[in-house]
């Protein structure tokens, strides 16, 4: 079911980032915000304007600690809408919602798009960031089919997958998806603060890799991570267990045992790896690296990109990185196996430095 009058309650990342996307599909939303500065922000960059009248559809997308009381505030404002949030835990505000507007709660329905950035507020908003990503729908049991048809129906306007699960199966994976590798990735920055600016230096893309989303906005992080809890606690506790045994085998590396113990962690790793679905459903390790080097200089890595097009080699993932001390660029680019030696060649035989 199509809705064209929208409106977005808080114009943070994801809240611009909505009216931005939906103006792109010509649908002008209906902006809220109580601060009037990222309000006037999010109009001036495009996503929306501030308007007085009735919407069918409302997205809240204020903190995570606010949610419910807003979403509450929402469905008793406007009698005949549909309310949904964007909020990355579900089961307690849902929870929250029945307690506080049982009568009401019909109307509302969780979702949570699976994206977001380092980046906060309307600033690092992107009318891209929904693009093929995943739109998690959570109904319970009030909600009609038809609320779940809108939504789902809002996620493939703005270009993104939209998923339905329960409120407490969209918890349990994203605890283990998202909070987790969170934590994990703050865990280990921690640990460069006491590193020497000799020691930093020699940084690779693989820190930089594990460590990028440790960028991430504490205070929102700690409102999410403190709703989801209890399934976070678990999956802790067997992370902890796995690097008590990794401590315990440094101990004693002549011991056969201890090199079995690291062994098998990281073969888990490989396994866990080879896991997660990749661009064609496939896996990491069903693409090869073709590694070039280019200069750090304008237009550098747009003329090698344009030389690829040319002879017809697709790109899987490319990722880029700056040789600390050097004027060089690194661009690792991820190809079908068929195509690597193709590429390699034509790269070397136009002049292309490769690693």
């Amino acid at each position: 079911m199509s809705v064209t009058s929208i409106k977005v309650v808080g114009v943070g990342l994801i809240g611009t980032s909505l009216g931005l996307a939906l103006a792109r599909k010509d649908i002008v939303a209906n902006l809220s915000d109580k601060s009037k500065v990222n309000l006037d922000l999010a109009i001036t960059y495009g996503a929306g304007k501030n308007l007085d009248e009735e919407p069918e559809l409302v997205v809240v997308c204020v903190p995570p600690t606010y949610t419910a009381q807003v979403v509450i505030e929402q469905l008793n404002q406007h009698p005949n809408a549909l309310v949904t949030d964007v909020a990355s835990v579900k089961s307690n505000i849902l929870a929250q919602v029945i307690a506080g507007s049982p009568e009401q709660a019909a109307r509302y329905l969780g979702s949570h798009p699976m994206a977001g950035r380092e980046a906060s507020g309307p600033i690092g908003a992107r009318a891209d960031i929904f693009f093929a990503r995943p739109w998690v729908i959570t109904p319970h049991d009030g909600t009609a089919q038809k609320h779940i048809d809108t939504l789902r129906h809002l996620a493939m306007q703005l270009d993104a997958l939209p998923v339905v699960m329960s409120p407490v199966e969209h918890d349990q994976a994203v605890a283990l998806v998202s909070h987790l590798p969170q934590l994990v990735s703050s865990a280990l920055a921690a640990r460069l603060v006491d590193g020497s600016k000799e020691m930093l230096n020699l940084s690779g893309q693989g820190l930089r890799d594990t460590t990028r989303i440790a960028a991430s906005d504490p205070q929102m992080w700690l409102q999410i991570l403190s709703q989801n809890d209890q399934k976070i606690k678990p999956l802790l506790s067997s992370l902890i267990e796995d690097l008590k045994q990794l401590e315990a085998s440094f101990e004693n590396l002549a011991d056969q045992d201890s090199l079995a113990v690291i062994q098998d962690l990281m073969a888990r790793g490989n396994s866990g790896v080879e896991s997660i679905p990749g661009k064609h459903g496939g896996k990491y390790f069903e693409y090869e690296v073709v590694t070039a080097l280019i200069d750090d200089s304008p237009g550098a890595l747009a003329s090698l990109l344009v030389f690829v097009g040319e002879i017809g080699v697709n790109l899987e993932d490319i990722s880029l990185e700056h040789s600390p001390g050097a004027p060089i660029g690194i661009v690792e680019m991820q190809v079908l196996p068929e195509v690597a030696t193709k590429l390699a060649e034509a790269l070397t035989e136009n002049g292309w430095r490769l690693a």
